[in-house]
């Protein structure tokens, strides 16, 4: 891990941040077509699934990483009861592998156990190996429950993965 010369701070979501915040989510689309070889994820433009999402979730539940006044990471925090769900977390690329995602997820876990929640979740794609060895690092180590889907484009099958001694593409 690179640590960086100047302080990252965590805070909660602001509303002049939703132009950085929309292009870090475009960012986490396009890293999501490229893992997918797939263009079309996220249409056109991806960055008002943003909006929709800070709708849903609301502001009191998504927090920023911010280094010289930039917004360069965002968490949030889905609450379902007393379960809740990490999404998204963002950290911009050229700032990655530098501890903003471990500053955000650590954020969200402290206000998750604050508040009394049982568990506390997150749906990385399966393809994005670099995400799972970081979540599992972060103490996710749980797995709850797998989403399978039939894939109609063959353009889209990757390795196999074995689990329970059954064979899956993902």
């Amino acid at each position: 891990m690179v640590h960086l010369a100047e302080e990252v701070f965590i805070r909660k979501f602001q509303p002049n941040d939703i132009d950085s915040c929309r292009s870090l989510w475009r960012e986490l689309v396009e890293w999501h077509r490229m893992l997918y070889e797939d263009s079309t994820i996220g249409r056109e433009y991806p960055e008002t699934y943003f909006d929709k999402h800070l709708s849903t979730v609301g502001e009191n539940h998504l927090w920023v990483a911010v280094l010289a006044s930039k917004v360069v990471g965002l968490i949030g925090l889905i609450l379902r009861e007393k379960e809740g769900e990490v999404e998204p977390l963002i950290v911009d690329q050229a700032h990655r592998h530098k501890g903003i995602g471990t500053k955000l997820i650590n954020t969200v876990v402290i206000e998750a156990q604050k508040i009394g929640l049982n568990s506390l979740s997150i749906k990385p794609v399966l393809r994005n190996l670099e995400a799972m060895q970081f979540f599992n690092k972060q103490g996710f180590k749980s797995i709850g429950q797998i989403e399978l889907y039939v894939n109609f484009s063959e353009k889209h099958k990757k390795k196999s993965l074995e689990l329970f001694g059954l064979p899956f593409d993902f």
